[in-house]
């Protein structure tokens, strides 16, 4: 009887920040061309890529519990694919409250906050690429810092967008609307900080 095959945590992790990076493009997509009329085909795609994460996430807690030798401590490798989950279910949580707020258009720079998003997660995912070689890697702590750096453009524009709401607009419920929508774009961005944050505590630990 053949040996099993060694279990590839890094390869699952790196699945995980790609399906990060296709479901932030397709929100700004969706950002970016708002129209209630093929807005639940596009929700529905993101719908499915978090159901596909869930699963690989308990395809890997599982086979933490049973393994004996890990390539890092198991401890890492969860949270850190729980924070990748993390940002998925907050890109998730986007197509809903467009949906449950009854967003029919877009504010102005929205798009922006978006490609953000987006941008975070092209760099958390090449960071989980580069993430197998963390005890000697030449690039993953300039990739580190290019999330990070993203992380403070986010806040700056977050901070700006909701002054404009909260002084210009005189309409109640658009400003409770836009207040949750700007949040959760914030927290999204931020997330990919906190799972870079945790690479680079690693990188420590392991090296």
């Amino acid at each position: 009887m053949g040996r099993k095959k060694q279990y590839d945590y890094f390869k699952k992790m790196e699945q995980l920040a790609e399906n990060v990076h296709i479901a932030a493009e397709i929100l700004e997509e969706i950002v970016d061309n708002y129209s209630t009329t093929d807005f639940s085909e596009r929700a529905e795609k993101i719908h499915e890529i978090e159901k596909n994460s869930d699963q690989i996430v308990e395809e890997l807690t599982n086979e933490l519990y049973d393994a004996f030798i890990t390539p890092i401590e198991r401890e890492d490798i969860l949270v850190v694919s729980e924070r990748l989950d993390d940002i998925l279910d907050g890109i998730n949580a986007m197509t809903y409250l467009f949906e449950n707020l009854v967003i029919t258009q877009m504010r102005a720079e929205t798009d922006k906050l978006a490609a953000l998003v987006t941008e975070a997660a092209k760099g958390v995912h090449e960071a989980m690429k580069e993430f197998p070689k963390l005890k000697n890697s030449k690039d993953l702590k300039k990739l580190i810092s290019d999330v990070n750096y993203v992380e403070s453009q986010g806040d700056r524009l977050y901070s700006r967008l909701k002054k404009h709401l909260f002084s210009k607009e005189q309409d109640v419920l658009e400003i409770v609307k836009w207040k949750e929508i700007y949040d959760g774009f914030e927290l999204i961005i931020n997330y990919h900080e906190d799972a870079v944050d945790l690479i680079d505590g690693m990188i420590i630990k392991n090296t």
